[in-house]
């Protein structure tokens, strides 16, 4: 029995967030798309998350519940009818299994796309181009070559498995095991086609345009249902999952469903007032600076923010102005500048302190408030 932990590459006492990046890790680099020849590591990475990702699974299998985290190795109904069926041929319900079916469902598969903070925000298409399995053109799934069909196994008549009698101290005793001339399907290909060789499917090279709805975020996935691989034999196509990643905006930045910006302004337009542009995702915008206004003032623009995912509302666009204070003065603009402070009786300031509140608990300003200060 593998252990699931070491095939992770994490500790038994790891936590769920590490479990899941550990899983996402290795996914990403044994996927069959990616690492063609891996696909029993895949595999195997993929049972260990499964079972250790659930909480009940991963505490069965921590006790001693077996490779797929079950209350011990062969207990419960499904566990005793294994081994009936191991010892005595067919089970609990009596009769041998039946064959497997050609016809598979595919992988599902997990692809990133990284969108710009506008259409996160405001939705919009992305084109990804993808390596995955389709069906067929030639055999259209058979996986025979044209005008030939599957045949029955001469071996196990079509069962997919064969008996086989051991003798033992308790008597004569009959086991079922797959069959190793048609791999338990019951039928063979003698003639596979030529395009596929049998598999039903063939590797292509694709573009999807996929649709960004309006709020996603980074890390957001989106499930296209049957947009994934399609399975052996010409089976049904898994989904395909886009986890979405955000760019950097040079100008914004995301706050929840609001947008930010910053602004740098001169000393003189935030004393006097200034309107003042902004190229924004909806168009040039004014800015009002009212006179005195001062550095580290926040503007807010209502209902110019990021839409909301699944919901007919957007938050808003909140600019912080910075107040630039000048440099390199010639003679003349410090004679000036000398002139204002002059008026403004400002030619030897003082500093002011401000009471800093922001860093007081609540229950010291609750008890300021009763004590009426």
């Amino acid at each position: 029995m593998s252990n699931h932990y070491e095939t992770l590459g994490v500790s038994r006492d790891a936590s769920a967030d590490e479990i899941k990046k550990a899983y996402r890790k290795l996914a990403r680099k044994l996927h069959p798309d990616v690492n063609p020849g891996h696909e029993d590591e895949f595999k195997q990475v993929s049972v260990a998350y499964e079972v250790l990702s659930d909480e009940v699974k991963r505490r069965n299998y921590d006790n001693g519940g077996g490779e797929y985290g079950q209350a011990g190795g062969a207990q419960g109904f499904g566990g005793f009818s294994d081994l009936f069926e191991t010892f005595f041929g067919g089970g609990m319900g009596g009769g041998r299994p039946q064959p497997a079916s050609r016809r598979q469902r595919g992988k599902d598969a997990l692809l990133d796309v990284e969108i710009s903070l506008e259409t996160a925000a405001f939705g919009g298409k992305a084109d990804l181009d993808v390596v995955t399995a389709e069906t067929c053109d030639t055999c259209h799934g058979e996986g025979t070559r044209p005008g030939t069909t599957v045949q029955t196994c001469s071996l196990c008549g079509g069962a997919g498995s064969v008996q086989q009698m051991t003798r033992t101290l308790l008597g004569q005793m009959v086991t079922n095991q797959t069959c190793s001339n048609c791999g338990g399907f019951g039928t063979t290909i003698p003639d596979p086609c030529n395009n596929c060789h049998g598999e039903g499917r063939v590797r292509v090279e694709k573009t999807l345009t996929v649709r960004i709805p309006a709020g996603v975020s980074d890390g957001t996935r989106i499930q296209l249902a049957g947009q994934g691989e399609v399975g052996r034999g010409g089976g049904p196509a898994g989904d395909l999952f886009i986890e979405i990643s955000v760019a950097r905006d040079p100008v914004f930045t995301r706050d929840g469903d609001h947008l930010r910006a910053t602004i740098t302004v001169p000393m003189t337009a935030a004393a006097l007032g200034a309107t003042v542009p902004l190229e924004t995702f909806d168009g040039p915008q004014d800015i009002e600076i009212e006179p005195g206004t001062q550095s580290g003032t926040e503007k807010k623009l209502v209902g110019l923010g990021a839409k909301r995912l699944r919901r007919d509302s957007r938050g808003d666009l909140l600019v912080t102005v910075l107040v630039q204070t000048p440099t390199g003065l010639d003679a003349a603009q410090r004679e000036i500048l000398e002139q204002l402070a002059a008026a403004r009786g400002e030619s030897e300031p003082t500093a002011t302190v401000s009471e800093q509140t922001h860093h007081r608990n609540p229950f010291s300003r609750l008890r300021e408030k009763f004590a009426g200060r």
